[in-house]
């Protein structure tokens, strides 16, 4: 019963991600252009997939309420990371620091690493910046920066609904190692966007 739910739960998110900005695919200024290219910008870039799947996966295999409280504050925090890039905030090693944090969160899944919950939510927050930083910089001038920050904040949000609908498989056995698996691809995929191979 369980499995059925949670394979609905992750195809259903899945096929949203790669559908739902067809709907909206109107172009120009305002809430259209600006929605679609936020909500594209988080699915088209690997290194960003790979840590924001990280984050569900992580909660999923922590528990509650980490499976709520991270992929809350992620794209909290990933709004204020965004904000200082649009305001051109000089913050160093965006691009090592969103690496990093396929690596770093990879591992913790790989190593089943349960912290206090404040912890896991500094990791993620801290992380957050670096993705949110890269956000805005990259906004189109064309888009309404808040269509813009909408989409890419709902596209973040499905894929930690990914995440989280396949690490709901950590209760059985088989599925505690395809999902401790899965964080140590996330981690290998980090390594290779750190070291600039892909």
């Amino acid at each position: 019963m369980l499995a059925r739910i949670a394979s609905g739960l992750f195809l259903s998110a899945l096929v949203y991600c790669f559908t739902a900005f067809a709907a909206h695919a109107h172009s120009g200024d305002g809430y259209g252009g600006g929605f679609v290219a936020g909500f594209t910008h988080p699915i088209l870039g690997w290194d960003h997939v790979a840590a924001m799947v990280a984050v569900g996966l992580w909660g999923a295999f922590l528990g509650a309420p980490a499976v709520w409280i991270l992929p809350v504050v992620f794209p909290l925090v990933m709004a204020f990371g965004a904000v200082a890039g649009i305001l051109g905030i000089p913050i160093p090693a965006i691009e090592t620091g969103i690496a990093l944090s396929a690596v770093v969160l990879g591992i913790m899944i790989v190593f089943a690493v349960k912290p206090p919950i404040w912890v896991c939510a500094v990791i993620v927050g801290s992380f957050a910046v670096f993705h949110g930083y890269a956000h805005g910089t990259e906004l189109p001038t064309t888009v309404n920066a808040f269509a813009y920050a909408v989409g890419f904040v709902v596209s973040t949000g499905l894929l930690h609904l990914i995440g989280i609908s396949f690490g709901i498989l950590v209760r059985w056995p088989a599925g505690r190692i395809a999902v401790r698996g899965a964080g140590g691809l996330i981690a290998f995929a980090g390594i290779v966007f750190l070291t600039g191979v892909a």
